[in-house]
């Protein structure tokens, strides 16, 4: 069906077409219902009518955006991309709808016909102005300049009409069953406070349902005497969200953002939780484990309780190139400065051939004076990057180079145009700062795309000087038949940084008090795991008890 609106001055058509949509195509689905709101936007019917179709609409709305492909939010959603044209549609089909609800209140101002349904009306358009940030942070997606200024007049709106607090029916509300054009407002304020653009798709979609849930349990105070600058405020005629109450202009008239209820009711979960309850039980969805849930809703509860603690560590303007390389291969050969290899101590006897990986063993073959060098000396690191980067040149294991924006203690904002390696969310990578010598390891903390096609991230490093070494998993056996070993690194303790011992193995190595087998500095050790301190989709952090 063309994109084009539709020429039809008989709502009941319109009801006929969402009696009969197709079923198999999700996409074509949207854009009938997207082709359908633009064409009610334009052909004005009247407002009860108008406002039958919408609601008929809704439901039919949501479910078919639930089933889009490539929309899903576990990648950053390049401008460029195949899914860029479908993204925009559901933009312009929630800006529609938004639109649509704030028309027919105002068609209505004179006759008052649907004046019982002003707080509906109110409450729609709030909720789908909202829509449209929730889908720019789900694509990673920096915010269009003046969408925050839409959201705030929807609101205004509700206000002005003295029915932003009264609650109506909303069955896409899947806890409460009903919300308030306040509580739609609340929502986007929640998600804005979120770390969106450090989320996957899953963890979003819990998001976007909890601060729903979570919303009735804050408030919006024009008073703001007495309240701490570091506390949540809303300026209305801004075009961001929330902020520190000392950070708005002097002349701006904001609103104190009272979250205190808030955060005693994520305290409670704790509690139950603690107890053994549910979930699902708790409002929260029977679609996240328990585990899950509590390391998701602790991230949430320093933002959304706690109101604004500020940066634990002050961002610098800074310039210059950083290299970063997400491949564990290549992290370790930067590190180090050679390729990953079997210990000698543990290499089968001569004619076997059973390296780590058949990457390293290809490598290995075609390039033996590189794979067989002693490990280098840091002076002789420093002094020998220009043939390192030849040697990863030829073996594949070359750097990106990102553009650094800002940088902190805890780590540095980058930017560049993509090429092909890829990055997730929460991995580890490897990174030399532009004034530093060694490769460092750090975590992938958020990812967004800005319109210009620029991809900025941010990298949170892991404290500690890394090495590379040689680990597997402990088998009980005769020792007669032992796995090959796996590049792991190792973090030494270091007491000036209160940085405890711990090791970087791959992705699903970590049981706990399970031992692995490590081999460095010319030995080999038994460790007990202990506890998992930090993972990502290819890392595990541990820390360990090394046996006697």
């Amino acid at each position: 069906m063309p994109d084009t609106p539709m020429d039809l001055h008989d709502p009941a058509q319109y009801m006929g077409l969402l009696q009969n949509l197709p079923t198999d195509d999700p996409e074509e689905r949207i854009s009938v219902l997207a082709n359908i709101v633009a064409s009610l936007l334009a052909a004005r019917p009247a407002p009860g009518q108008y406002l039958e179709v919408l609601e008929t609409a809704r439901p039919l709305v949501g479910k078919t955006r639930a089933r889009l492909p490539g929309l899903n939010g576990d990648e950053p959603l390049p401008p460029d991309s195949q899914h860029n044209s479908l993204l925009l549609k559901v933009i312009t089909l929630w800006r529609d709808l938004s639109r649509s609800y704030a028309l027919i209140a105002q068609m209505d101002a004179q006759s008052g016909a649907l004046r019982g349904q002003r707080a509906l009306l109110s409450q729609r358009r709030v909720y789908y102005a909202g829509k449209i940030v929730s889908e720019y942070y789900r694509a990673h997606r920096s915010l269009p300049g003046g969408l925050w200024r839409e959201v705030h007049e929807s609101f205004r709106a509700a206000e002005q009409e003295d029915v932003q607090c009264i609650r109506v029916s909303d069955p896409l509300n899947t806890i409460w069953k009903a919300q308030s054009a306040q509580e739609a407002y609340i929502t986007i304020l929640l998600l804005d406070l979120a770390n969106a653009f450090g989320r996957s798709g899953q963890e979003w979609t819990w998001i976007c349902r909890w601060a729903e849930r979570f919303a009735p349990y804050c408030s919006l105070d024009p008073n703001i005497e007495g309240r701490k600058p570091t506390t949540y405020g809303l300026d209305p005629a801004s075009d961001h969200g929330l902020r520190p109450l000392g950070l708005l202009p002097k002349g701006s008239n904001p609103r104190y953002f009272d979250c205190n209820k808030l955060a005693s009711q994520i305290q409670s979960v704790f509690a139950q939780f603690k107890q053994g309850v549910s979930p699902s039980s708790l409002g929260l969805g029977d679609d996240c484990g328990i585990e899950t849930c509590a390391r998701l809703l602790l991230s949430l509860y320093r933002p959304w309780g706690l109101a604004s603690a500020g940066r634990r560590f002050p961002r610098r303007g800074s310039t210059g190139v950083v290299e970063l390389c997400a491949d564990w291969l290549a992290i370790g050969f930067h590190v180090q400065g050679k390729l990953f290899e079997q210990p000698r101590h543990d290499l089968p006897e001569a004619g076997a051939d059973t390296p780590a990986c058949p990457r390293e063993a290809s490598a290995a073959r075609a390039f033996p004076d590189i794979v067989g060098l002693d490990a280098e000396e840091d002076a002789d690191r420093r002094r020998n990057f220009a043939h390192q980067h030849l040697e990863a040149e030829r073996l594949g294991l070359v750097c990106e180079r990102w553009e650094l924006l800002d940088q902190s203690v805890g780590g540095f904002r980058l930017q560049q145009r993509p090429y092909a390696e890829r990055f997730a969310h929460r991995q580890i990578v490897g990174i030399r700062p532009h004034d530093g010598d060694h490769f460092l390891l750090g975590q992938v903390s958020w990812l967004m795309f800005r319109e210009d096609g620029l991809l900025e991230a941010g990298i949170r490093v892991l404290p500690g000087l890394p090495r590379v070494i040689a680990a597997r998993q402990h088998v009980e056996s005769d020792g007669s038949l032992r796995e090959p070993y796996s590049q792991a690194f190792m973090i030494e303790a270091n007491a000036v940084l209160h940085v405890p011992s711990s090791l970087i193995l791959p992705e699903g190595w970590y049981r706990a008090n399970h031992i692995v087998e490590v081999f460095g500095e010319g030995r080999e050790r038994q460790l007990r795991m202990t506890q998992l301190l930090l993972q990502g989709p290819n890392f595990e952090q541990v820390s360990f008890a090394e046996l006697s």
